[in-house]
């Protein structure tokens, strides 16, 4: 018996050793905590006085008096709320109550009665509200879930004490693209020092500073504000909500605070974001309330940085907060903040990117994108876009919840302007049965560099209907609106958006996001008709005729299509594409004609006698564009058709006209008109 409480003992003790991170002293606080006596908003009486506990020094908590006003009814976001008086040394050393303080605890005749919480704005406030202890103990019986709610980050009668988001290792640029994606939050980051202590991990009591984080690692960014009350492993603080997330999971931080700064509207702390204890499970209205040595999970997010003007590479990494707001916001923040120091420069440039975001829910729901970009002026903030874009859509996707193991990227920018635009095209045959192969040649004008030629294929669907069928060669950053998915890439209304879409499940949608062509994508497919051209600014394109070439193209010549070609399931879906090392610009069309086989064969059999093939061919399909690019195609082919023949000379013989036309080259080559 003796053996085996012995054991019991060992084991409780390495618990409470994993609980209390500094076990001797967080016990001896916890044994305090649990004598501490709370006073009830019933006994409270004009004229009380006590005092306040904070820290306005490093991690020393001082204390300032404090005087009962009177109690506010129904006041709080959940209840009452007490108004007092505050004053002493300290509270003219700091010109009033100042951010950072929200939830320094108050003490009347040796009970706790609750947080600091709430003042007036542009006032040395000496006076402001307390919320009650009881009120923020609730936050500890409140379920941890997953909730969805409406944003509500402040109550409107109540301007709370604004809690500090010190930033370490963030830049301006960052942060404020940080904010104008979060404008209702109003935030106001503070750039801030580190500590020495800041790799150590203190034990928490009420009256020390505590910091809720978004990221932690490379860089840091969170919220300061005061412990109220400790019981063993579970902590409530702030007095106040933070951002009224409800459920959530914010990093738990040690602060040490430098000093006090004051400005116009109000003083606050100026602080370090220390070591992570712990984790934040609730934010609502009494107050943020969690778990002391728990920590979050968050999600790992690694990226990878290089100029390749300078061959300057940056690599970082950081966690950041798992929620459905926040989290694409974040990741996007800490990508931003890595390029801007890696290049060390702002203006224009091509950015190439990769990235893959993989699902805690199993490897077929991640998500893996490359793509370019080219901006003139803030290349920077350009390669963030597109990232943000996928995980915003991920995280508020109808179908799945969709938590996030871990985010990678990677960023390559250049000051050169890396895009081509498509000047010349041409295609062969022109009258194609089901399942057949069209080749085309498609010449690409790089941004002052040579003219280059590339080669490639495109099957027709083996249930695509006879008659015209319009093929659309374009660069992956020209797209037809019915296959828009990132809103902001055009600055559509939600509104439009939601009408474009229609995916039946989630793997409909993480099919479209990953399939969604790249800048840098050469792009042949079917296009619906009627359907109008966009380039990546947002703009309709001008159309322009071009003049094309016979192509001569073999198939061991041609590229063939990439992961996301075929769409066997609807023609329209029918699709192949080439990378290429730029952002291709421009587009065009050119109408086939689908046939059955026998009148297809037939065609090539006559291929040079137009009036035959148009009897073969029938008028069923409505089909007079065609006959033009028959007479087009036509022309060509017999005044430029290499016969392969030498005259005496050794040059390129050309046929007789009096020649059998039946035995020429059966493969027809017609023009596209261009948009570029």
């Amino acid at each position: 018996m003796r053996y085996t409480l012995m054991q019991k003992f060992s084991a409780l003790r390495r618990t409470l050793g994993r609980v209390c991170l500094t076990a001797a002293l967080s016990c001896i606080l916890a044994i305090s905590a649990q004598a501490q006596g709370f006073m009830n908003v019933s006994e409270v009486q004009p004229g009380m006085t006590g005092y306040a506990k904070t820290v306005v020094h490093g991690t020393t908590i001082d204390t300032f008096p404090v005087e009962i006003l009177g109690v506010m009814k129904n006041s709080g976001p959940s209840g009452d709320l007490i108004l007092a008086k505050f004053s002493g040394p300290l509270i003219e050393e700091t010109g009033g109550i100042a951010q950072g303080m929200s939830g320094s605890p108050v003490y009347i005749n040796g009970k706790l009665l609750g947080a600091v919480a709430y003042g007036w704005s542009f006032t040395n406030s000496r006076v402001g509200m307390i919320t009650p202890i009881n009120d923020m103990l609730k936050l500890w019986n409140v379920p941890t879930k997953e909730e969805i709610r409406p944003f509500n980050a402040r109550e409107s009668s109540l301007i709370p004490i604004a809690t500090p988001l010190m930033t370490s290792g963030f830049d301006s640029l960052s942060t404020a693209w940080m904010q104008s994606k979060l404008p209702n939050y109003n935030f106001m980051p503070v750039d801030t020092a580190s500590a020495s202590s800041d790799s150590t991990a203190l034990p928490l009591e009420p009256g020390s500073s505590v910091a809720a984080a978004f990221v932690n690692g490379d860089m840091k960014m969170g919220a300061i504000g005061t412990v109220t009350y400790v019981d063993n492993d579970h902590i409530v603080a702030f007095g106040h909500p933070f951002l009224k997330k409800g459920s959530i999971n914010y990093f738990m931080h040690n602060a040490y605070i430098f000093t006090i700064v004051n400005n116009l509207s109000s003083s606050f702390k100026l602080g370090s974001i220390g070591a992570e204890v712990g984790k934040i499970t609730q934010d609502r209205g009494a107050g943020i309330g969690g778990q002391y040595g728990y920590l979050a999970p968050g999600i790992p997010v690694v990226i990878k940085a290089r100029d390749t003007d300078t061959d300057t590479a940056m690599t970082k990494r950081v966690k950041i907060i798992e929620d459905n707001e926040l989290t694409p916001v974040l990741a996007a923040t800490t990508v931003y903040n890595t390029v801007n120091k890696t290049i060390d420069r702002t203006g224009g440039g091509t950015a190439t990117l990769s990235y893959t975001i993989r699902s805690s829910n199993g490897r077929d729901k991640d998500i893996t994108r490359h793509n370019m970009y080219y901006s003139e002026d803030n290349i920077n903030e350009k390669s963030i876009d597109e990232l943000y874009n996928v995980l915003d859509i991920l995280k508020h996707n109808e179908f799945i919840d969709y938590p996030i193991l871990d985010i990678n990227m990677t960023v390559d920018i250049t000051q050169a302007r890396k895009s081509a635009t498509i000047v010349d095209a041409s295609a062969a045959p022109v009258v194609v049965s089901p399942g057949d192969t069209v080749y085309f040649k498609v010449k690409l004008h790089p941004y002052r560099g040579v003219d280059e030629v590339k080669t490639m294929s495109f099957t027709v669907p083996k249930n695509q209907p006879l008659g015209d069928m319009t093929l659309e060669v374009r660069g992956g950053g020209v797209i037809p609106l019915p296959y828009l998915i990132e809103k902001q890439r055009y600055n559509l209304t939600d509104e439009i958006v939601q009408r474009l879409r229609h995916y039946k499940d989630f793997k409909e949608l993480k099919k479209e996001i990953e399939k969604e062509d790249a800048n840098n994508d050469l792009v042949i497919e079917i296009l619906s008709q009627g359907v109008s051209m966009i380039n990546e600014n947002g703009t309709k394109v001008r159309k322009e005729k071009i003049r094309g070439k016979e192509p001569g193209t073999q198939a061991k010549d041609v590229v063939k299509p990439g992961k996301h070609a075929m769409g066997d399931d609807n023609p329209n879906d029918a699709k192949s594409s080439i990378p290429t090392p730029y952002i291709v610009k421009g587009d065009g069309q050119i109408t086939i004609k689908v046939v059955t086989p026998e009148k297809r064969d037939a065609y090539l059999a006559k291929n040079h006698n137009i009036n035959e093939a148009k009897a073969v061919i029938g008028d069923d399909t409505d089909g007079t564009s065609q006959d033009d690019e028959l007479v087009k195609a036509d022309k060509n082919g017999d005044d430029n058709k290499d016969t392969g023949k030498k005259d005496d000379k050794g040059n390129d013989k050309k046929p007789d006209k009096g020649q059998d036309k039946k035995s020429a080259e059966p493969i027809r080559t017609v023009d596209l008109d261009m948009f570029h």
